[in-house]
């Protein structure tokens, strides 16, 4: 009999990493992920924000940075400015970094829902090889025909499943992106 847990478990991790981006796409709400793939140049590496600031939401629009060593603030901020996927700019005063969220134009609220559907094509890709692996491991086993229609099936209900489960996040995400 094949065992269809292995399968689960990789379709399942293309489900996390999807949840996983779609939590970095911007929706018109400040929100501490929309710079987790923001990197600074301190100490003579690139490190991730989160690794040598503290990101707060203070109000619907605006990120407080407060960087755990006070001299890293210009390099923060540049690194900030210098993503244009972004297109934020954010203001120091020595001490914090303010970072003012514009309201999204419907323009780049397509733009956004174009991007994010992007990456949902990729999950799916990734869940369609994941069949795929599955299929090749069921067609190599010893086992009776009906054996593997059947477990060829169950691989194609879990891709329905998981396909399902991607469709409705990726709707949720658009609701809120073209949400004014």
């Amino acid at each position: 009999m094949f065992d269809t847990n292995g399968v689960k478990a990789k379709m399942t991790a293309v489900v996390d990493r999807f949840k996983e981006e779609m939590k970095k796409v911007r929706t018109g709400r400040a929100h501490p992920d929309m710079l987790a793939n923001v990197k600074a140049e301190v100490y003579g590496q690139y490190m991730p924000l989160n690794q040598i600031a503290n990101i707060t939401v203070q109000g619907a629009t605006m990120l407080l940075i407060t960087p755990y060593d006070m001299s890293n603030i210009e390099k923060i901020s540049s690194a900030i400015r210098a993503d244009q996927a972004l297109g934020l700019n954010p203001a120091d005063d020595g001490r914090v970094i303010r970072v003012p969220i514009p309201p999204l134009t419907e323009e780049r609220r397509k733009e956004i829902v174009k991007t994010a559907s992007g990456k949902v094509e990729e999950s799916k890709v990734q869940l369609r090889q994941a069949r795929e692996d599955a299929r090749k491991d069921i067609k190599g086993m010893e086992l009776a025909e009906d054996a593997k229609k059947r477990a060829e099936k169950a691989v194609d209900d879990m891709i329905h499943e998981f396909n399902t489960e991607i469709d409705k996040l990726f709707a949720e995400k658009e609701a809120e992106i073209m949400r004014i």
